[in-house]
């Protein structure tokens, strides 16, 4: 045993009791602080669903015209439109009475949604004598219950001859299937984690006691962040997006994880030298607090930077993701400590850390890992850059957009079903209405600038209020094709010359054209931004300038190797029929971000092993220190976002894939090969300009 001597004060007592007094009591008072605010917060948590949107305006561009059109035709008379399409078939062909059964349906359901009984839409028959389809228009009050109002449909359209199917498709019941399946995300997706996590946890730790303290302090971490989140939305206006929502709970799970296991192992070396948990603990978080610290700022810089986007949903998962990722931090860096030091030592059995063992006994394998990138340095840089530049030419030729009718992954629900039906069946009138909204006074010009435009079929004035006028056009091309892309962007551009901003073009094909352009616009503004914050904390860490520029590199390689390789598997394993807009974003935030986290795990043990042992040694040393623990990192990270492939759209399982195959190749390839070796290729220049790039390998303490 060892005892902390310390020195009387001025007046001759001894100051020992209270500063051990003062260390016995900090981990309870923290504990005690921590479920105070727990009980606080988990009913803020709870209401997150309440400020949770999931409208189409929520994942527009905010300046678009299709988001203003939106808008608009919210202060039409009757609110915003709905519209539900109903569209019967009977594969062989119909029957006597199926007709009658139609008709019966559509007045049960025009009766239902308070429709003119004397103006019932028409009933339209395939070509092929299958099928059968109306279109019901909706009001304002079905369209704000829009789940309601397609189940209500579907049930009444039960009543019907056996053999007859019948699906309930078009805008609103589109809405209605997509809402279902935000509402059951956040659920499964934080069972999924918490298990995974778990089982990860035992498999590193291989203790019965162990895992359970980190997954605690990260539960409690998650319910924090919600009611962080639910909190700022009181004070600041921003979207909370389902997409969002579930992002965050797989950001807090896999950072808040990473942190325990960073500072875990840095405790465990520390319990070898102090007696006491308390000082141990203190001790670990000097060493490992500033590259966690670091770390986090990462994170929630590069996240912040979403807020120059123009996207309402990803410039809204800026704020949310930052507040999850600061949650974490001080969760990881108060609660989890205190309740390690609280439970002794005895929480690692049954491979307990004595004191005056030995402190750190380093993999063997990450040790001759670390002899052999430095016998074959620049092999060990150049080839695996040379295959991530062969996987990164996945990016060519890749699927364009997801299209709107398959970005839901495993099960299609009915209203897709509909909706590929009516394109089979009726080629004709498979076009999707556009909404063009026009100023009262230029309705007429606008209407005739319409007519004319080629590829638009019909078009006819619907609705007028005191501010706009709504015109319904009806394209000659099929949804989303590249005759209908034309049509709109030509459509646009005639308006304009007309009315200028008097007319807007809307609709869920301007929707997507609208989103797919910002997404680009947003590529190309936010990606040098994150990495411009990125290298200037990564400078300001390391103290240098060529070390950042090689970490940061390293990092985008990782990022077009990853996302080369995951396209290949979405066109020609999974089957995708495109890469929704959104992800590369997305994907190259988390990766950047993240990826660096590795980096400066490992960098900041490489300088603090190069003073002392010359930047060579010190790589190779803090290699076999580290690799072990930031291994086990990377892989719970990976794993954590892989849970996102579990959910049923495609959005999430693409973002899922994407960083959790770039957080592998990050991690297993890059920090572990490709920067130590070109760490050692360099020496000491990499720490250029700093004093330590001017010492040579031989005239550092401790020389080998």
């Amino acid at each position: 045993m060892t005892t902390e001597l310390t020195a009387p004060d001025r007046t001759g007592a001894d100051t020992r009791p209270k500063r051990s007094l003062t260390k016995t009591l900090l981990p309870w008072l923290v504990v005690a602080v921590w479920v105070g605010l727990l009980v606080g917060g988990y009913s803020l948590a709870g209401k997150l669903d309440s400020v949770t949107r999931d409208g189409q305006a929520d994942y527009l561009p905010a300046s678009a015209q299709s988001t203003k059109v939106l808008q608009a035709e919210a202060g039409l008379p009757g609110g915003e439109n709905g519209l539900l399409m109903i569209v019967h078939e009977r594969p062989g062909g119909l029957q006597p009475g199926d007709r009658e059964a139609v008709e019966r349906g559509r007045s049960e359901l025009a009766e239902r949604f308070g429709n003119d009984p004397d103006a019932l839409p028409a009933i339209v028959a395939s070509d092929d004598g299958t099928a059968l389809m109306y279109a019901l228009p909706l009001d304002r009050e079905a369209v704000a219950e829009e789940a309601g109002a397609t189940a209500d449909a579907r049930a009444l359209l039960d009543d019907r001859p056996r053999g007859l199917n019948a699906h309930v498709t078009g805008p609103t019941a589109l809405g209605a299937d997509m809402d279902e399946v935000f509402d059951a995300v956040d659920a499964t997706l934080m069972l999924a984690t918490a298990v995974v996590v778990a089982l990860l946890l035992i498999l590193t730790y291989r203790s019965p006691l162990l895992w359970l303290v980190p997954l605690a302090a990260v539960g409690v971490a998650a319910i924090t962040s919600m009611a962080t989140v639910y909190a700022l939305t009181q004070i600041f206006d921003f979207t909370i997006t389902s997409m969002s929502s579930a992002l965050l709970i797989v950001l807090v799970f896999g950072a808040g994880t990473d942190y325990a296991l960073l500072l875990v192992s840095r405790y465990r070396e520390e319990l070898h030298r102090h007696a006491r948990p308390i000082d141990a603990m203190l001790q670990a978080l000097r060493g490992a607090g500033p590259a966690i610290l670091a770390s986090a700022a990462t994170v929630v810089a590069g996240l912040l930077c979403l807020l120059a986007a123009d996207l309402n949903s990803i410039s809204s998962l800026g704020p949310v993701g930052a507040a999850g990722i600061g949650a974490a931090l001080l969760v990881m860096l108060t609660l989890f400590p205190a309740l390690l030091v609280l439970l002794g030592r005895r929480v690692f059995w049954p491979f307990v850390p004595r004191l005056g063992g030995e402190a750190h006994k380093p993999r063997s394998g990450w040790a001759r890992l670390g002899e052999l990138v430095a016998r074959r340095r620049v092999v060990s840089w150049a080839a695996p850059l040379v295959i991530l530049g062969g996987l990164a030419l996945g990016t060519v030729g890749a699927s364009g957009s997801l299209p709107q009718l398959d970005q839901f992954a495993r099960s299609t629900p009915d209203s897709v079903i509909g909706a590929k039906l009516i394109e089979a069946r009726y080629p004709d009138e498979s076009g999707q209405p556009l909404t063009v909204m026009s100023r009262p006074d230029r309705s007429r010009e606008v209407l005739a600038a319409v007519e004319s435009t080629p590829g638009v079929a019909q078009a006819e004035i619907d609705r007028a209020g005191d501010d706009w006028v709504e015109i319904s056009v009806l394209p000659v091309d099929p949804p989303e094709s590249a005759g209908e892309t034309a049509t709109i962007k030509q459509l646009r551009e005639n308006l304009r010359t007309v009315a200028g901003e008097a007319a807007l073009v809307g609709g869920p094909s301007a929707e997507k054209i609208d989103e797919a352009e910002t997404n680009k616009t947003d590529r190309d503004l936010v990606m040098p931004l994150i990495l411009l914050v990125v290298l200037a904390i990564l400078g300001l860490l390391l103290r240098a300038i060529v070390a950042p520029l090689v970490l940061v590199a390293t990092v985008v390689v990782s990022y077009f190797g990853a996302l080369g390789l995951c396209n290949l598997l979405f066109d020609h394993v999974l089957g995708f029929s495109g890469l929704e807009s959104s992800v590369p974003l997305i994907g190259f935030l988390f990766l950047v971000a993240l990826g660096v986290d590795y980096n400066i795990f490992l960098m900041t043990r490489v300088r603090e092993e190069a003073v002392r042992h010359g930047t060579v040694d010190g790589t190779k040393r803090a290699l076999a220190v580290t690799g072990g623990v930031i291994t086990s990192a990377g892989v719970v990270l990976a794993a954590t976002f892989a849970v996102l492939a579990s959910l049923p759209l495609v959005m999430l399982v693409e973002i899922g894939i994407l960083v959790a195959v770039g957080v592998l190749i990050d991690t297993l390839l890059v920090r572990s090969i490709v920067v130590p070796a070109l760490t050692m290729s360099l020496g000491s220049r990499i720490w250029w300009p700093s004093k330590l790039s001017r010492e040579s390998e031989d005239s550092v303490d401790g020389r080998v």
